[in-house]
């Protein structure tokens, strides 16, 4: 009933409409049955010509919204918005001007920024110059990471810094089988944890210290700072020795060992992975197995503070590109290892062999 009211109304206000608007409904409307016919299953599909005539359709006569039937009138409208925007997307494009730089380029402006601190738009600019980067001085300083202050350093960097110039030394008691005390000295290099000397003795004194560090460094390559404890081996013979090969001495804190940590941590990592797997024999057992670990430490381990490479090396793969023979034991410390099994192996049969081991 409602539908044919509205067709009466329609037909009789047909007669006060123009001419041009009554043609655009009928084109619509046939359109409409074109695109129904088209129909196969489900829902009416259209296509982009479709969409278009009915924008265009729209832009002349907004009346059509009454006669769409096959699609809500919102969709005409969003159709509408959406392709005025298209339009005016193409209209301002790009037509020329400065081209666009390579995204690589600006990664290594952030980079190049972020990684020197002091360097100003114009000396990342002439760094890029002389890498063979055409680019505009104005475009390094769009790229750049903005700092609101001028920048200052951290204490690790600062630490840093002065690592190369930084070496540290320690003593350590080692028992043997039979049940001897021996010393470890050890001098080891903060920049690249390079252990630089490691020796044995049965009687430290501070003229054995002294000499020590004699040998461990060149007159020409000697470090800065000299960090050790405060025990009383270090007397005036090995301050005066330092002080004439042009080494500042700087004894730790009382009682404060982790400020000589990285002398500490090599003394812990000798033990962890070499001495607490063998039983020493005597002086010469022990300085072979310490030169042997040396070898090791200072040619293949890796290092977490070197980003896992290398005392000698820049990366952990090149450390280990080497291969050795599965049934060769040419390294001292893996003949002292296969003695340490044999031994045990040995405890074990002793202890077997005890008469009445398991009663109560």
């Amino acid at each position: 009933m409602i539908g044919l009211l509205c067709f009466v109304l329609a037909v009789l206000a047909s007669p006060f409409k123009s001419k041009s608007r009554l043609e655009a409904e009928n084109a619509v409307l046939r359109h409409q049955l074109i695109v129904l016919r088209r129909r196969l299953k489900g829902r009416a599909r259209l296509t982009n010509n479709d969409r278009w005539f009915f924008v265009q359709m729209y832009r002349c006569f907004p009346s059509i919204l009454k006669v769409v039937t096959i699609v809500q009138p919102e969709t005409l409208v969003r159709w509408h918005r959406a392709g005025f925007r298209r339009y005016w997307r193409w209209k301002s494009r790009r037509r020329g001007g400065r081209p666009r730089i390579e995204i690589e380029l600006r990664v290594l402006i952030r980079q190049m920024s972020t990684q020197n601190l002091l360097w100003g738009a114009p000396r990342i600019h002439g760094e890029l110059l002389k890498l063979g980067f055409s680019v505009a001085q104005s475009s390094v300083a769009k790229y750049m990471v903005k700092r609101r202050g001028p920048p200052s350093q951290g204490w690790k960097t600062f630490l840093r810094n002065h690592a190369p110039d930084i070496a540290a030394m320690d003593l350590f008691v080692v028992p043997t089988i039979g049940f001897k005390l021996l010393y470890g000295f050890v001098i080891v290099r903060l920049h690249r944890r390079d252990l630089v000397w490691i020796n044995v003795t049965t009687n430290p004194t501070a003229e054995w210290v002294a000499r020590q560090i004699t040998e461990a460094f060149p007159w020409d390559g000697a470090p800065r700072y000299m960090i050790r404890d405060r025990d009383r081996i270090y007397g005036a013979i090995v301050t005066r020795r330092l002080r004439s090969m042009g080494i500042r001495d700087k004894p730790i804190a009382a009682a404060s060992p982790w400020q000589n940590g990285v002398a500490e941590r090599l003394i812990g990592s000798i033990r962890r992975e070499c001495l607490d797997h063998i039983i020493i024999h005597g002086e010469a057992h022990l300085r072979r197995v310490l030169k042997s670990y040396a070898d090791y430490y200072n040619r293949f381990r890796t290092h977490r503070s070197l980003n896992k490479g290398c005392t000698g090396h820049g990366t952990a793969h090149r450390c280990h590109s080497f291969r050795r023979h599965p049934g060769r034991t040419s390294s001292p410390l893996w003949s002292d290892l296969r003695f340490l099994v044999h031994t045990g192996r040995a405890l074990a049969r002793f202890a077997r062999s005890i008469p009445g081991r398991n009663r109560q």
